[in-house]
């Protein structure tokens, strides 16, 4: 049978993931099982569906006549680029997604860049024509000025396009969407356009080893495309790890992909995408070779982290009351385990046996982990994100970052305003009708925290994107707008009376009768610095009548926080506490008393 491998790279929202549902639906003997969600069904996390996004990237397979087509799903968001770069190395070619009003986006540039350095076929799919306010003809444009941009071959840049709209199914060779039948171009165009695999079954056995999965049955699985030789069920071969050592083992059970299944096999050909099973201690990166000549396969670059944030066991005074993972042998265990299917992760231990560093791609590729560990049971603090700064021949360098705005012409200003402050440089400004389109390079430092101000600036009409631009010279301070929080002095359950006389200073991030600890920040002062405040304390009972009684006073509903936005909003001296049931904001230091003497300490340092 012949192949073909691709994988499908797009902006994040552009359809990715629901044009592979309409090219499984459409495929040949691929039948969805009764209890299977009927949308997205290629994102099965938990997590993928609640924020309509592909965070990890997973195999299925189509056929389309005498032709298989491996078919990888990739993410969208540059935070989670690790993925990405892995799966350059299993396909041959690729389907670009491009929204058909909005064209080319950060993450689009992203993406394509590692398809382009890999020397994959293109093929650009252009999504969404069903919008009323598509423009096919300006994004064809756009997008062969970006492979220009990109500095493709110009073999890469003859690429053939396709018309589409995914959520109908619908695909044709032009943008008329009353032509269109189905997806059958589609599969036409991967099996013409992009080439077979490089078979070499007759040489030694090489597989490089992709992505990692598990099995309740068979364990570790070791996912990856098999470049030369053939694998079988119960053979020896090398497992060669990324220091160069090489070790004997044996391959209890070989998988392909059909549909959205892993089926067993006897054997894997060269060229396919297969899981192994067997090597308990194989990683990303590694090489499964011939055990009489092993030969390793080069290793995968991925690029750096840029954000790292401080992990450690939770110390608050409701530390073990609502997780069932608190110790730091339990948080060791999950930051290893994490490592060995996120390759783009660092985890560097601290002085302390509590505390590790953890770096990673962006905030939102850290905010992920830790929402995945809460959903788990794990108890943890974490600290305020954090820019890894480097030194290049005696000079301090950042990471940079290239920011994408489309915000409506009235609120052009404030947005030039804000990344202004931010130390953003503009790049580039278009308007285009009701909307202002702008790209500034900004330190990476400067967006920590910028979207929900971007959002509220804008009042929630604009869209904000950015990428890695890469390491520049350190740009300075970036005076942040000085900000004080509302801190509990006791220890208790906070009643209307305490939040009451709270919220005359600012705004308040609980409810009454929510548990509070001293040093636990309830609320966001108006005015800078901190203020503490009993927010435990009941109204004293007496027997007179004062002159107010009878007046009521009311609660404003209060500011609920998510993940991303309390890691956004803390600052040095606080930290998040995350629990499987809450996220609270902390100070670090919890005593009011403590927290004076370390700021006067601060003081005098300085």
């Amino acid at each position: 049978m012949e192949l073909r491998n691709i994988a499908i790279i797009a902006h994040v929202d552009h359809g990715k993931t629901t044009l592979v549902d309409a090219l499984l639906k459409q495929s040949d003997r691929f039948r969805l099982k009764a209890d299977a969600a009927q949308e997205l069904i290629m994102d099965s996390n938990e997590l993928e569906r609640e924020r309509g996004i592909t965070i990890f990237s997973k195999n299925a397979s189509i056929r389309h006549g005498d032709v298989k087509i491996n078919i990888v799903d990739t993410p969208g968001h540059a935070d989670f680029g690790g993925e990405v770069e892995r799966i350059m190395r299993m396909v041959d070619g690729v389907l670009l997604l491009v929204d058909a009003k909005e064209g080319p986006m950060p993450q689009t540039k992203f993406v394509l860049r590692k398809a382009i350095e890999a020397g994959h076929k293109v093929i650009v799919v252009i999504n969404k024509i069903d919008k009323p306010a598509a423009r096919p003809a300006w994004v064809l444009n756009a997008t062969y000025d970006l492979f220009f941009e990109l500095g493709a071959s110009e073999a890469q840049v003859e690429f053939p396009v396709i018309y589409a709209s995914a959520v109908m199914g619908k695909a044709g060779t032009s943008p008329d969407l009353a032509a269109m039948k189905d997806v059958t171009c589609i599969f036409d165009t991967i099996v013409s356009y992009v080439p077979a695999p490089e078979a070499r079954p007759q040489d030694p056995l090489q597989m490089l080893t992709v992505n990692l999965a598990y099995d309740n049955y068979k364990g570790k699985l070791a996912v990856g495309r098999l470049y030369a030789g053939v694998l079988k069920k119960g053979m020896t071969v090398a497992h060669i790890n990324r220091a160069g050592e090489t070790a004997r083992t044996t391959v209890s059970g070989v998988m392909l992909f059909e549909g959205l299944n892993r089926v067993d096999a006897d054997e894997a050909q060269a060229g396919e995408i297969v899981a192994v099973a067997g090597i308990p201690d194989i990683s990303i990166g590694e090489t499964i070779a011939d055990a009489e000549n092993p030969v390793a396969l080069p290793t995968i670059h991925i690029d750096e982290p840029t954000i790292k944030m401080t992990f450690s066991v939770n110390t608050s005074p409701f530390r073990g009351k609502e997780g069932e993972y608190t110790t730091s042998r339990n948080l060791k265990e999950r930051l290893a385990r994490e490592l060995e299917t996120d390759v783009a992760l660092k985890v560097n231990p601290t002085d302390s046996a509590d505390r590790w560093v953890v770096a990673g791609r962006g905030e939102l590729h850290l905010a992920i982990l830790v929402e995945k560990m809460r959903r788990e049971g794990f108890e943890l603090e974490v600290s305020k994100p954090q820019v890894i700064f480097k030194e290049v021949d005696g000079k301090k360098m950042e990471p940079m970052e290239l920011v994408s705005v489309e915000v409506p012409n009235e609120y052009a200003g404030t947005v030039i305003e804000m990344m202004g402050k931010r130390s953003g440089a503009m790049r580039e400004m278009k308007v285009d009708g009701p909307t202002t389109l702008m790209d500034f390079a900004i330190p990476t430092r400067g967006l920590i925290g910028s979207r929900g101000e971007f959002l509220t600036n804008t009042k929630g009409l604009g869209i904000m994107n950015s990428i890695f631009m890469g390491y520049e010279g350190y740009k300075g301070e970036i005076r942040s707008e000085s900000r004080g929080s509302i801190v509990s002095t006791a220890t208790g359950i906070s009643n209307s009376f305490g939040l009451i006389i709270a919220q005359g200073r600012g705004k308040l991030f609980i409810d009454p009768g929510a548990p509070v600890y001293e040093g636990m920040v309830v609320g966001q002062n108006a005015k800078s610095g901190d203020v503490v405040v009993n927010v435990c304390k009941a109204k004293e009972l007496t027997n007179f009548r004062s002159k107010n009684e009878g007046m009521t006073e009311t609660l404003d509903v209060p500011l609920e926080l998510s993940l991303e936005d309390s890691l956004a909003y803390i600052g040095d001296d606080e930290m998040v506490e995350i629990t499987p049931k809450s996220i609270r904001i902390r100070k670090i230091y919890l005593d009011e008393g403590e927290r004076k003497k370390v700021r006067k300490e601060e003081k005098e340092s300085a």
